[in-house]
């Protein structure tokens, strides 16, 4: 069942090792279905005063047991669904590597 302290607590390490953005701390939280990873605003690029934005929304569909990713659209304030990962991990290092900087803004 998703949500769960273990994937929570796997997925808070593997954000450790990300490449953009390791000198703030994200926040991961319990969602329905999934989890929700949010980070101060280092950049501010989204907030000028630097406060709480969201990163990414991670949703387990166990019908079809894979992950599903999405971003978030700043400018509409919705989630945009990027893409579906048969394994957390996969998930995670593409979001750590974020190559299009499309999560870690």
């Amino acid at each position: 069942m998703h949500p769960n302290d273990v994937d929570r607590k796997r997925i808070e390490k593997a954000l450790s090792t990300r490449a953009r953005y390791r000198y703030v701390s994200p926040e991961v939280s319990a969602i329905e279905g999934g989890y929700r990873i949010q980070s101060p605003c280092c950049s501010r690029n989204i907030d000028k005063e630097g406060g709480m934005v969201d990163i990414a929304r991670l949703e387990y569909l166990s019908g079809s047991l894979r992950w599903r990713l999405f971003r978030k659209d700043h400018a509409h304030g919705a989630w945009r669904f990027y893409g579906d990962f048969h394994r957390l991990e996969t998930l995670l290092e593409l979001l750590n590597q974020d190559p299009e900087r499309i999560f870690w803004q």
